[in-house]
């Protein structure tokens, strides 16, 4: 009785406080509905007032800037070469000299004569242009490699491959097109121009996906927000005499699915110079150990954390940066995870302090066995002595090479990263192994021969390279060649 005559007291207090209270919902509902038609306006004005209409393959990225400026902005910051955390970041930086190892690990490759960190995407060509592994050809037939080494490095190749033909496109020179793809990574290789929708540009990922039965055509937006990245950051060579680009995924995307692939193909990337094992090159399976680890597997894009959201007043977009995501780590990282920068990236760097204490060991003790294998072959070993040796050496570089050539491989997916570590490490232990036997066979006692190789410098010499030969015809193909390919575009109109 006390509540009911409470309650026809304050009747028309209660009444007034509840209109209020609709007032206020209404009123916020109507402020939620002009910022969505505010953002509707905004993109439809970004759509219906292009400065430029661009149609077909247009690989000058400053044209898309003039219709697209907020984004192109950010693209800009790729030539940013500041960013620096514990292990890596976007400097340039001499791995070789930091790891002299890997010079021999590499011999007879021409990634012992020439390996450093990447960059960000507006130094792709330059970085590649200079770089000692594509030699100094001084006309359009020379050079170690062919034109396929273009296909990742610039919106021009989708062009070129348009204009002469996908196999005609792989099967020249590398020279032969030096002139035609001038312009950095950019906007024409991930987006259609007409809705700005994400358009698959290179032809090996389709074509990969197609040999497994899939059709990325019907890919969803957010799956697309990684086949963008996997079109280049992935694991491929070059099939044939005519070089054409496959990504060898037939048989699955694991680090054993693809040694199978080329075990049954007969695929040889290169004969060690010291052991004359038949060697594996991994490129950088990126999209493949991304596929492994937690993020993947909750349904994140590789932009989810690379591409992290901006906002411009009503606006919203992603970042085209395109860094590590600890460098955004509000944007990123804490967008998920509840929980203070100093912890997330405390454990971010133990992952990796714990998946390079592992490659920091294998890559010593690989050494030790090819360096073993040369030791025997130089007393006497025969083809048959040595078979079990090169078996062990062929696949216990490729899982070290599998792992370390993603670099993003002790974040993207540490645990599998550290499986495939482990194994290598196993593999190299089981050749050395074979190598004791095959010298106690040879009656050879005592411990083998250690070089020094302590500086680049120093292993460079001990397999036989000649470092002061290879950068004096660089530095000619550099003072000369470039320049005028630079001048011939910008005569074509192919460079801005």
């Amino acid at each position: 009785m006390k509540l009911k005559h409470f309650i026809e007291k304050r009747k028309g207090l209660l009444m007034w406080v509840l209109f209020g209270g609709t007032i206020v919902i209404v009123f916020l509902l109507g402020l939620l509905a002009a910022s969505v038609n505010e953002r509707r306006a905004e993109i439809a004005t970004l759509f219906s007032n292009k400065r430029v209409e661009i149609t077909g393959i247009e690989s000058r990225n400053e044209i898309w800037g003039e219709n697209y400026p907020r984004e192109f902005e950010t693209w800009q910051k790729t030539a940013d070469t500041s960013f620096q955390s514990k292990h890596n970041g976007n400097k340039f930086v001499d791995v070789l000299e930091q790891r002299p190892e890997m010079v021999v690990l590499w011999a007879g490759y021409a990634f012992s004569q020439d390996y450093s960190a990447p960059r960000g995407h507006m130094h792709a060509l330059d970085d590649m242009r200079h770089s000692l592994r594509t030699g100094a050809p001084m006309t359009a037939e020379e050079g170690p490699q062919p034109a396929t080494c273009w296909a990742c490095k610039s919106p021009d190749v989708p062009r070129m491959m348009a204009e002469v033909g996908i196999e005609n496109f792989y099967s020249k020179k590398w020279a032969a097109f030096g002139h035609e793809i001038v312009n950095p990574i950019g906007c024409a290789d991930c987006h259609n121009p007409q809705n700005m929708n994400i358009n698959i540009s290179r032809p090996a990922l389709a074509e990969a996906f197609e040999r497994m039965g899939t059709d990325i055509g019907k890919s969803s937006i957010q799956d697309l927000r990684s086949l963008a990245c996997a079109q280049c950051h992935v694991e491929y060579y070059f099939k044939g005499d005519g070089k054409y680009l496959t990504f060898p995924w037939d048989k699955g995307m694991t680090v054993e699915a693809i040694e199978e692939y080329y075990d049954e193909a007969g695929f040889t990337d290169w004969t060690h110079k010291l052991s004359k094992a038949p060697m594996l090159k991994a490129q950088h399976p990126d999209y493949e150990l991304f596929k492994l680890g937690p993020h993947a597997q909750r349904g994140l894009s590789c932009a989810d954390c690379h591409m992290p959201y901006k906002t411009d007043g009503a606006i919203k977009y992603s970042d085209h940066q395109l860094v590590s995501p600890v460098m955004n780590i509000d944007r990123t990282c804490q967008s998920c995870h509840r929980d203070s920068k100093e912890n997330l990236m405390k454990y971010i760097y133990e992952y990796q302090d714990k998946v390079l204490e592992i490659r920091d060991r294998v890559e010593k003790e690989l050494v030790k066995a090819h360096v073993g294998a040369k030791y025997a072959w130089d007393n006497g070993a025969t083809e048959k002595q040595m078979e079990p040796v090169l078996k062990q050496l062929r696949a216990a570089q490729w899982r070290w090479d599998f792992a370390v050539a993603s670099h993003g491989a002790s974040f993207h997916a540490p645990v599998e990263t550290q499986r495939i570590l482990a194994h290598s490490l196993d593999r190299t232990y089981q050749a050395q192994l074979e190598v004791q036997k095959v010298l106690a066979s040879l009656g050879v006692k005592g411990e083998i021969p250690a070089p020094d190789i302590s500086t680049k410098e120093k292993a460079q010499e001990y397999i036989g390279l000649d470092m002061k030969e290879l950068r004096a015809k660089k530095e000619v193909f550099t003072s000369t060649i470039i320049p005028q390919w630079l001048e011939k575009a910008k005569a074509n109109k192919r460079l801005l």
